[in-house]
């Protein structure tokens, strides 16, 4: 019985330093599951450097937002499924401070047209940024609307969605404020 009870002690004590050396392993700041349709970008590129305009005509590129998390979403006033998901990118600002999401009209419009349209369209909240000359879009290698770029804090792009998504579904509000802290 002695024998029984040292052994069991012994793999108790084993197992509890099991549990305490896999512990120190374990990165509680790993990057959570990315839900789909978000493709990672496995080489993680700097961003462009590229300007574009704000509604108040103040000239910006992607770094002036270096230091947090940043969802780019190119879209275009004539483009039925950019302007179907804006309201989507509207909720899931709201619902994660911590993300920055960067709507960029990339259809030509006047910064003007483009902040009528999200006022009219109740999205004015998430801010109007316009890039005329389509520099932007063309430098993140996108051709389709609506396209959208996740950028971590480095400056860095991680992950891309060609096409709509629902952005304010329960995975992406969890997803980007796991991936934000808040």
């Amino acid at each position: 019985m002695q024998n029984r009870n040292l052994l069991t002690s012994i793999l108790a004590v084993l197992v509890a330093i099991g549990v305490l050396y896999g512990i120190g392993h374990v990165s509680v700041h790993a990057r959570p599951a990315m839900p789909a349709p978000l493709s990672p970008e496995t080489k993680a590129p700097p961003v462009p450097k590229t300007g574009f305009v704000d509604a108040g005509g103040g000239r910006h590129s992607l770094a002036d937002f270096k230091g947090r998390y940043l969802l780019v979403n190119f879209w275009a006033t004539w483009c039925a499924p950019c302007v179907a998901e804006l309201p989507s990118l509207a909720k899931l600002q709201a619902a994660v401070p911590n993300l920055k999401v960067l709507p960029v009209d990339v259809g030509h419009d006047k910064v003007d047209v483009a902040a009528k349209f999200l006022k009219s369209h109740k999205v004015e909240s998430l801010g109007t940024y316009v890039d005329t000359e389509l520099a932007l879009l063309h430098a993140f290698g996108a051709y389709g609307l609506p396209t959208t770029v996740l950028i971590d804090p480095a400056g860095r792009e991680i992950a891309k969605v060609q096409g709509p998504a629902d952005w304010a579904s329960p995975q992406f509000i969890a997803y980007f404020k796991s991936l934000t802290g808040g």
